[in-house]
Formats: C-alpha cells, sequence, structure tokens
C-alpha cells in the first residue's frame, strides 16, 4: 500500500467527503463520495448519480474513474470512499477499479471522516476478471 503523510491523507480523506455533497441521490438517500489519486497526485472526485431506471445510475467510485481514464490517466495509488457508515464498493467498482491495477489502497470513511477500514482492491476483489481471463487459445472456447 501507499504510504501517505497525515496531510495529503486529510485532504484526500476531505475531497471525498465534499464529493458527497453533489450526489444525486432521489431513491437511495444514500450518498457517496469518492476521491482517486492518481500514481502522479492528481486527485479525481467523484459521486453517485442515480436514474428512476436504476441499471443507468453510476456509482461515486466509477464517476471517478471515469473521469481520470477521460483525462489520460491509468495509473492510481489510493481511493478513499466516504458514505455515512465507511460502506464499500460495490462488484462493479471493484471490478472497473481492477483493471488498472489491485494494488490500489483503499480507505472506506464515514462522512466525519473516521477510517472504518484500510485495505487494498486487491483484498476487496480476489480472483478479479482479468485481460488473461480473455485469452481464447482454440475457436471452441477450450484453452
Amino acid at each position: 500500500m501507499t504510504k501517505l503523510d497525515d496531510n495529503h491523507l486529510q485532504s484526500l480523506i476531505d475531497a471525498a467527503i465534499q464529493a458527497t455533497k453533489n450526489a444525486y441521490i432521489p431513491y437511495s438517500h444514500y450518498p457517496v463520495g469518492a476521491a482517486l489519486q492518481a500514481s502522479d497526485g492528481q486527485i479525481f472526485t467523484g459521486c453517485n448519480i442515480e436514474n428512476a431506471s436504476y441499471p443507468a445510475s453510476i456509482c461515486a467510485e466509477r464517476t471517478a474513474l471515469v473521469k481520470a481514464v477521460s483525462e489520460g490517466v491509468r495509473s492510481f495509488s489510493n481511493l478513499v470512499v466516504a458514505t455515512r457508515d465507511g460502506g464499500s464498493p460495490c462488484g462493479i467498482c471493484r471490478q472497473m477499479l481492477s483493471e488498472f491495477g489491485v494494488n490500489v489502497r483503499v480507505l472506506l470513511v464515514t462522512l466525519e471522516g473516521n477510517i472504518i477500514h484500510d485495505t487494498t482492491l486487491a483484498v476487496l476483489l480476489p480472483l478479479n476478471f482479468t485481460s488473461d481471463s480473455l485469452d481464447m487459445s482454440t475457436n471452441d472456447g477450450t484453452r
């Protein structure tokens, strides 16, 4: 895991908490904010954005990731997810984030900034589906 000094850690936590204020949550009323730090130090934030057609909704973690990738960033070191109870990223978010590496440090925090869990994406998503999973060596789908 990437070690952050207290000032940088607090800045990342504050960014995730601030992002919750932009959440569009008319259905769940569960604000989520994410702050994704690129390996070069840039921070990309995101919030959850709900839709009446539930599958069209997007989580805070994926919002931050899409913003980063759309700006050409492909390497990440830290992710802070802020919720009222320190909730963890959903499976789709874990899978999308793992596309860019599983050694990302993940901090789950409350809206008050209390760290509930300090882990890595590898721990949150063991045996992730990767590009290696798509290697088809024969036409019949066998390896």
